[in-house]
């Protein structure tokens, strides 16, 4: 473990000047070269490095010339099965390296790849085939048969990577016939390069469109703020069907000349050795990873790893600091972004349970705000003029981003034009302005630090204030022996907005007659869980977001779950259970909740 780690004692802010300058200067080099996108620079890092590695696994390992190679071979398939610039296939693989030269071979020549999550089933992947519109689909042979019953006979033409699908044509087989020269039409960085699904909690997927400009800033400013160098190897568990994982931390490592080490998924069992056998300095997180570590058992080697620097977002106040002093993890870097967003955050200071700042030399670049919500209209308020209202210090707003002409700022949209409108805010602060709107609520304090409240669809209104699904279930985590908790609203008969109900993991420890008092001195009276239900496991999405859907549905009726309810009685001031006779009681509007 380097020394400097054995020196933590508390996270402190750190100057960050040198990290933003040296971020606004790489990705500042990118107008001058509109033709040099990210497989460019593969090619010349492997030029520049020779034999290093640049993408591992358990199963494979690609070094940076391999990698170029790999790379131009799937831009010659892509040529010679008649794709041209602008077509889509559709890529549907698990997390390997194969995974990154496959669309990045095909972005080389213009082709635009979906990429298509290998969790899907069904509806929802014969769903994001469809938004795609895709001419080609490259799938492992591992999931073909999911796909095959997800779109079946009647789909875009299927080949297949890897044996065991014999009426199907094999990639892998075809691209070892090809040669590794360069091919292809002029792609630059205004062209499209990659559709990438927004991963909700409820809704069918939204396909974003990502453009190569977009690709190599991202690259280019993770690169430039983790200070990212060829000594450097990150280790990756997030599904490279994302941008968080798949795009901009690869991307960076690439960029840098760093190797990355791609995890098939995260293990909290398994975290350390790998982090620690690989020789990893980086390391990009999701919150809730960290939050799994932190509950995890001691790990014989969670101080044994030679990392510098995590980066990634999400990351609760409550887990920061207990996280960095546990694993001596020397700095984090919490960032803000959403794939089609107009602005990102960025927390190079290193300042606990914030998301970021926008520094004043930054502001003309990522122009951002907080304005006022309407929970009643699920809008921005709007004042007597017409136009948006700023919020105050400390106050919490939906967070929104001015839309630019051009690079990063420019909003680019999703396939369905009709989702992208819906994202739009106009007339916001003067006539004619665009404004992205982000659909979070968040706060900024004093010092120009922003801060994560909640989604908009998991805030609900109940007895005439609005909740923070959030921040209930901050403060039910912090009660002993609760592990995990979603918390969401559920119609009751009778009364307006939702009541709070909260879906819990408990351990050994939970003490249910105790809850009432540390909910009371965290919570307003109207923020406290009406219902509770205690459940074995959430169920959540690949990057960690709760599925709330199906809780909230299913509500408190004793009927449709065998998990224990209880709800909240205030003549006793205890969580009692929840039966048949109170059900009645609640539905026919005779309890005082």
């Amino acid at each position: 473990m380097p020394p400097e780690t054995e020196a933590i004692a508390k996270p402190a802010l750190r100057s960050a000047n040198k990290d933003w300058l040296r971020a606004l200067e790489m990705t500042g080099r990118l107008e001058a070269r509109p033709n040099r996108i990210l497989p460019s620079v593969i090619d010349e890092q492997a030029e520049r490095l020779g034999e290093a590695p640049a993408l591992l696994s358990e199963s494979e390992t690609l070094s940076f010339p391999a990698l170029a190679g790999r790379v131009r071979r799937y831009g010659r398939w892509a040529l010679e099965s008649g794709l041209g610039k602008g077509d889509v296939v559709a890529l549907l693989m698990p997390n390997r390296p194969e995974y990154l030269a496959a669309w990045l071979g095909l972005t080389r020549v213009g082709v635009v790849t979906g990429l298509l999550n290998p969790e899907l089933r069904g509806a929802s992947l014969a769903h994001c085939v469809g938004v795609a519109r895709a001419k080609r689909i490259i799938v492992d042979a591992r999931l073909a048969g999911g796909l095959l019953e997800a779109i079946g006979v009647e789909g875009p033409p299927i080949v297949v990577h890897g044996e065991g699908w014999s009426g199907l044509p094999r990639i892998d087989l075809e691209l070892a016939t090809l040669p590794a020269e360069a091919a292809g039409p002029e792609v630059t960085l205004a062209d499209p390069a990659l559709l990438i699904y927004t991963s909700g909690t409820t809704g069918l997927p939204k396909a974003a469109r990502v453009s190569h400009h977009r690709v190599m800033s991202w690259s280019y400013w993770f690169a430039g703020l983790a200070d990212i160098r060829p000594t450097d190897r990150l280790y990756d568990c997030l599904p490279l069907c994302h941008s968080a994982g798949g795009v901009a931390a690869v991307g960076a490592a690439l960029v840098g000349g760093a190797s990355t080490v791609i995890a098939p998924k995260f293990s909290a069992s398994r975290f350390w050795d790998e982090v620690t056998d690989w020789e990893c300095t980086l390391f990009q997180y999701i919150g809730e990873l960290c939050r799994y570590l932190l509950a995890a058992p001691p790990h014989p080697r969670e101080r044994a790893h030679r990392l510098r620097l995590c980066c990634g977002n999400g990351l609760a106040g409550d887990v920061w600091t207990a996280f960095q002093q546990r694993f001596a993890v020397p700095q984090i870097l919490e960032f803000y972004a959403a794939t089609e967003g107009t602005f990102s955050l960025y927390n190079v200071e290193g300042k606990p349970g914030a998301i970021g700042r926008v520094p004043p030399l930054l502001r003309h670049r990522f122009p951002a705000a907080i304005v006022k919500y309407d929970a009643d209209a699920r809008a921005p308020a709007r004042n007597p003029e017409g136009f948006c209202i700023p919020c105050a210090s400390g106050e919490a707003g939906e967070a929104i981003g001015r839309i630019a002409s051009q690079g990063t700022g420019r909003f680019e949209g999703y396939t369905d034009i009709a989702e992208s409108q819906k994202k739009l805010l106009r007339d916001v602060f003067a006539p004619g302005d665009a404004w992205f709107r982000t659909g979070d609520l968040m706060r900024q304090d004093d010092q120009a630090f922003w801060y994560f409240v909640d989604r908009i669809g998991d805030t609900f209104r109940w007895k005439g204030e609005n909740v923070s699904a959030a921040e209930v279930a901050e403060a039910l985590r912090a009660f002993p022996g609760i592990r995990d908790a979603s918390v969401y609203g559920v119609v009751v008969p009778g009364a307006g907005g939702r009541a709070g109900m909260a879906a819990v993991v408990a351990g050994p420890d939970f003490d249910l007659a105790v809850l009432p008092a540390h909910l009371a001195a965290r919570l307003p009276d109207y923020a406290r869980p009406v219902f509770l239900r205690l459940v074995p496991t959430l169920a959540v999405t690949e990057t960690f977001k709760p599925k709330k859907a199906a809780l909230a549905e299913e509500g408190y009726d004793p009927g449709r779950s065998d998990d224990p309810l209880y709800l909240y009685d205030r003549e006793r001031g205890a969580y009692v259970g929840l039966d048949a006779d109170l059900l009645a009681q609640v539905r026919e509007g005779r309890l005082r909740l």
